[in-house]
């Protein structure tokens, strides 16, 4: 196995995991948390999300960069989901992230605060799920080269 397959497996493991982890957490903190704890959740999940932009990033580009060339329709699968994913995550999930932390320290957890919430979970359950999908593919790559 090549560094840099070594690279975007750890990338793209890292942030499958890390957004498991925020919505776990998130899910937690509302079912068996006070505002504070809640608070504490949604502040934690902001101050991660950069190191979750440089693991997407690294992934994105490592996998960009290993795909090269290759014609397989794995491949083209795997390159297909990152757009949606990224945009996914700009434009739903860090804004929801950065207004949900504003919202649980001001203490106003409110009707809008749990719409955005639930959009948050199911933004983050379909990345996810398109994650978990280009880390199949790239299981079934490793095992049978360019499949």
């Amino acid at each position: 196995m090549t560094a840099m397959v070594k690279v975007h497996a750890a990338a793209g493991g890292l942030a499958l995991a890390m957004i498991a982890t925020f919505m776990t957490a998130s899910l937690v903190a509302e079912i068996g948390l006070g505002p504070e704890g809640i608070a504490a959740v949604k502040r934690g999940i902001l101050w991660a999300i950069p190191l979750l932009v440089v693991a997407l990033a690294t992934a994105g580009a490592s996998g960009f960069r290993l795909g090269r060339g290759w014609r397989s329709p794995t491949v083209a699968a795997k390159r297909r989901r990152m757009p949606f994913i990224a945009a996914n995550g700009l434009v739903v999930l860090v804004p929801a992230a950065v207004f949900l932390a504003a919202r649980a320290e001001a203490g106003v957890l409110d009707g809008a605060f749990y719409l955005v919430q639930a959009v948050e979970i199911v933004a983050g359950a379909i990345n996810i799920v398109l994650l978990g999908r280009n880390f199949r593919d790239g299981l079934k790559l490793g095992r049978r080269g360019r499949a």
